[in-house]
């Protein structure tokens, strides 16, 4: 027995010889577009700095569109060469062609719910009169472009339902144009506003309060910074012209501003923040509408580092979420009559868990909070008694509880990796939930597949969890290809959600794993800020040490392990193939922040200083260029196969960052595996549209399967079958 298993380890090593040479020839064959490099040095705190491709910084120059066009004429190429790729691309469409349902919200007697009937490029938004009315379309933002690139963003309707504001977005960008709509009618008005970012609308009478940018330079609309926010209140009916500048602040361009309204619209407030300036916390005002004041009076005067929010207002008092003091988050009862901050009432204290988000409805405060990395919901009256937990079918994610204060119940939603979202119905007086939804995936079996969450230590003796999701049975070989996911900032937690288009990975023999490193959410402010500015090195530490763990427990090797990860994860991909070229097999860095000495120069990317520091800041510069992506390609190593993908409408990590980086791996890589930018058009920071979205799987997936070895059954079938 022992000679028979020998052999067959010997055939299966010899078999992978063959593959990694004949892909290492293939490689080889890569004629890459040559990329012209300029004499640029800028110096930093007394160190010089060469930016050989500074010119692709520039995305309307002609030489920079030859550029995109010669790389994706390589990387197509290479991705038609891949047998099976239509293949592949056929079954993602099967998987996701399933109606998806959004969660129901209700304005008076109407309830609007969203769904999309399987492969619509986008969702449609739905209203019915009633709980049991008859559903019938409101918004169909498939007829908002030929190409199905235009987005639905902003829905939000005036206290009434009179009327509603909504956003449309197209080709994946940040900006919006704004429009108003009659709900009984259905007819858009002549309302439209322009040159909307990262904002909502908020219904005062009437009317709205909205954030907008004055219009960029002509040609610059993707890449200019965005500078000087202003807060403006629309009135229906009136054009943009004419509408009230509620907030500015012409001392501080970085500055982002939101002015929201309480449900009863008694109170506006007036959220402000400066990330730019490195403070992650805002500053909180408000004004109570009811006695016509114009001025706002501040609950927290000074931007620091802690967070301020208001959940509702309680007749004159304000219930309100906050870290100060509370790493981990509490509610208080502020009272304008005695608004030191010694008089602030807790209502919910901090726990042990983090508190993700409070809400209130139905008369009831709800908070939801995290117990490592899944969610529990609770129930409280408004003065913070508890009266019972929120049962979820299982370990996962949970979101929803939002309504209006006379509802009698609250829909939420729940999903886990083997667990497609599901709506759930919460009755508040009765304390019970009802299946609301649940949906219907062909050849899909929950059962197939076992999710586990493990924890392992990281460099410094860190313990951190990590999901790994699998098909049942799989042997702990190191055979196994694996695919590591993971992000690591802005303190956002990487929970524990179902993707259908994972599915094509999972029923081939992948093992998914996502880890929950450092600078995310998942335990509190304390884990953020461990992986932020000086402290970045930690998340990358934890990253390759999740990569360690799944070989040392025989999950997977190094040459069948594959890195994936976006914005922010397309940052912690570049770092960590830098740092550690041999331990992974292929990496997909995706919408990356690459050059990270030079972030903070385009659109919204000041915004992140917070997290990451500034090379404006001397030991900050130190610690941004250690780890930079850009900045630390070593000539002649041996980098994993990698994917870079892009696209051109990415307003918020501009697709430079990836240009420079994939030019400089280019250049500098060893020719043994390829390095590949995929450039997508009419799209953002993320897909735009359905077919976008599954167009770009397909080749992600075409390219791991291919450079894991691990060629999907129904490929090998019909080629069996055509013999």
């Amino acid at each position: 027995m022992k000679k028979t298993r020998s052999l067959f380890a010997s055939l299966i090593a010899v078999s992978l010889a063959f593959a990694t040479l004949a892909f290492s020839a293939l490689a080889q064959q890569i004629q890459y577009p040559m990329t012209r490099k300029v004499d640029h040095t800028d110096t930093y705190h007394g160190v010089k700095v060469a930016d050989p491709f500074r010119w692709l910084e520039d995305d309307n120059s002609a030489e920079t569109a030859r550029w995109v066009e010669e790389q994706n004429k390589v990387t197509f190429a290479y991705l038609s060469s891949i047998p099976y790729r239509a293949k592949v691309k056929e079954r993602l469409e099967k998987l996701f062609n399933y109606p998806k349902y959004g969660q129901p919200f209700r304005k008076g007697d109407n309830y609007f719910f969203s769904k999309n009937d399987g492969l619509q490029n986008q969702s449609v938004l739905y209203v019915q009169k009633g709980f049991d009315g008859r559903p019938e379309v409101l918004i169909d933002p498939n007829k908002f472009s030929e190409d199905g690139t235009a987005r639905l963003t902003t829905f939000s309707l005036s206290k009434d339902g009179k009327y509603a504001a909504y956003g449309v977005s197209k080709s994946g960008s940040d900006w919006q144009e704004y429009f108003v709509m009659e709900v009984a009618t259905k007819k858009t008005l002549a309302d439209n506003l322009k040159w909307i970012k990262f904002s909502g609308a908020s219904w005062l009478g009437n009317g709205f309060y909205y954030n907008r940018y004055d219009a960029p330079e002509r040609g610059r609309e993707l890449s200019s910074k965005n500078e000087y926010m202003k807060v403006y209140y629309h009135r229906v009916g009136t054009p943009q012209s004419e509408d009230e500048l509620v907030y500015e602040d012409k001392a501080n361009p970085y500055r982002f501003f939101g002015v929201g309204t309480t449900e009863d619209e008694r109170f506006a407030i007036l959220s402000i923040s400066e990330s730019g300036s490195g403070k992650k916390g805002n500053a909180l005002f408000y004004r109570d509408l009811s006695k016509g004041e114009k001025n706002f009076t501040p609950i927290v005067a000074d931007i620091g580092d802690d967070s301020f929010n208001v959940v509702d207002n309680i007749g004159d008092t304000f219930l309100m979420q906050i870290d100060r003091n509370a790493p981990n988050g509490k509610v208080v009862l502020f009272d304008p009559k005695t608004p030191e901050e010694k008089n602030w009432k807790t209502i919910l204290p901090e726990k042990p868990d983090p508190l993700q988000y409070a809400t209130v409805s139905g008369g009831k405060l709800f908070a939801v909070y995290l117990k490592d990395v899944t969610t529990r919901v609770y129930v409280h009256s408004l003065d913070g008694r508890l009266e019972n937990e929120v049962r979820l079918p299982g370990p996962g994610s949970a979101g929803g509880f939002g309504g209006e204060r006379d509802d009698k119940f609250v829909f939420y939603t729940f999903n886990s990796f083997n667990y497609a979202p599901t709506i759930f119905r919460y009755d508040i007086s009765t304390r019970k939930t009802t299946l609301f939804r649940a949906p219907e995936i062909s050849g899909f079996k929950p059962t197939d597949y076992e999710t586990r969450q493990v924890f392992y230590k990281s460099k410094d003796g860190t313990r951190v969890p990590m999901f790994l999701v699998y098909k049942k049975g799989i042997k702990l070989d190191g055979q196994n290809p694996t695919l590591l996911y993971g992000y690591g900032g802005f303190n956002i937690t990487t929970s524990p959600g179902f993707n259908p288009l994972r599915l094509a990975l999972l029923e081939q023999g992948f093992v998914y794993a996502s880890a929950n490193i450092r600078g995310g959410g998942e335990y509190g402010e304390k884990w953020h800020e461990a992986g932020t500015k000086l402290r970045k090195q930690n998340v990358f530490d934890d990253f390759i040490a999740a990569a360690q763990w799944l070989i040392a427990n025989k999950y997977t090797s190094s040459e069948k392990l594959a890195v994936n990860g976006g914005s922010n994860g397309g940052l912690l991909v570049g770092a960590v193939i830098n740092q550690r070229p041999e331990l992974f097999r292929a990496a997909i860095p995706a919408v990356g922040v690459m050059d990270m000495l030079r972030f903070h120069k385009f659109t919204i990317g000041a915004a992140w200083i917070a997290d990451y520091g500034s090379s404006d800041n001397a030991e900050e510069f130190k610690a941004l260029h250690a780890y930079s992506p850009l900045h630390n390609i070593r000539a002649g190593v041996k980098y994993p196969a990698t994917l870079i993908t892009t696209a051109d409408h990415d307003d918020r990590v501009v697709p430079a960052h990836s240009f420079k980086y994939a030019a400089t791996l280019q250049e500098k890589a060893s020719k043994e595996n390829p390095v590949l930018i995929r450039i997508d058009t009419k799209s953002g920071h993320g897909a735009s549209s359905t077919s976008k979205a599954i167009e770009q799987t397909a080749d992600i997936y075409s390219f791991l399967f291919h450079t894991l070895g691990a060629t999907p059954k129904y490929a090998t079938e019909e080629a069996h079958s055509n013999r």
